[in-house]
């Protein structure tokens, strides 16, 4: 394999859900710290978030929503962080992951790119005229020596690794609550199949372990099968 193993790592409601509504105040990290009956076990995704892999990849859409673009720097981390974005990011969203990051691997199809006006030592930039995901995981693996990378992201990006065969594993915490709404952003998102033909781009999976945590909460950890 000439790229990355790619495991997504997601914190869900039981109906699939990684949002808590549609609306961009709407959020998980926002809003399960104050509902009664999540709140009490929400700690142990953080826990098991500390141990997935030292690469890590989202969007800049998702990162923009946390107020990335007006935090402060913050201490360097152990991670190294891979973003794909093309206008969500300003210059301080940039330097805010620069200074966060190991390695700071920027993809975008945007030549404009405020990234482009920032200059860090660890900041590289891949440039697409079309967003072209498995190509650039193996730029990850090749240039950069990236062998394991775990996905966080929103249901769109992760509805072009599924379709394009790119997840590895799947490994998602359970909270105990149901969210609903057509219009949540589910684990994963994008267009449906339509027709039969298009069956070879679900994903079946082969479980690999079912933890029963605290507070009602649930691990569960999959790996596909090729």
């Amino acid at each position: 394999m000439n790229r990355p193993k790619t495991t997504l790592f997601m914190l869900s409601s039981l109906d699939g859900k990684i949002s808590t509504g549609a609306a961009d105040e709407l959020d998980f990290d926002r809003d399960l710290p104050e509902i009664k009956g999540v709140c009490e076990g929400l700690y142990q995704y953080y826990e098991i978030e500390q141990t997935t892999d030292l690469w890590s990849l989202n969007s800049g859409g998702v990162q923009a929503k946390f107020g990335v673009n007006e935090r402060p720097k913050p201490e360097k981390s152990p991670v190294s962080f891979v973003l794909i974005d093309n206008t969500h990011l300003k210059e301080d969203g940039i330097r805010y992951f620069s200074a966060l990051s190991q390695t700071f691997v920027l993809i975008t199809e945007n030549k404009n790119h405020p990234a482009f006006s920032v200059s860090e030592p660890n900041l590289h930039i891949i440039l697409q005229d079309k967003l072209n995901v498995s190509e650039a995981l193996c730029t990850l693996y090749r240039e950069f020596g990236c062998e394991s990378l775990t996905v966080q992201s929103g249901g769109t990006l992760n509805s072009i690794f599924l379709r394009e065969g790119l997840f590895d594993f799947i490994d998602l915490v359970i909270a105990p609550v149901l969210v609903g709404g057509k219009d949540t952003s589910t684990v994963i998102d994008g267009e449906s199949l339509l027709r039969r033909d298009e069956l070879c781009r679900i994903a079946p999976l082969r479980l690999l372990g079912c933890e029963v945590l605290k507070d009602s909460y649930v691990r569960l950890r999959y790996e596909v099968i090729k």
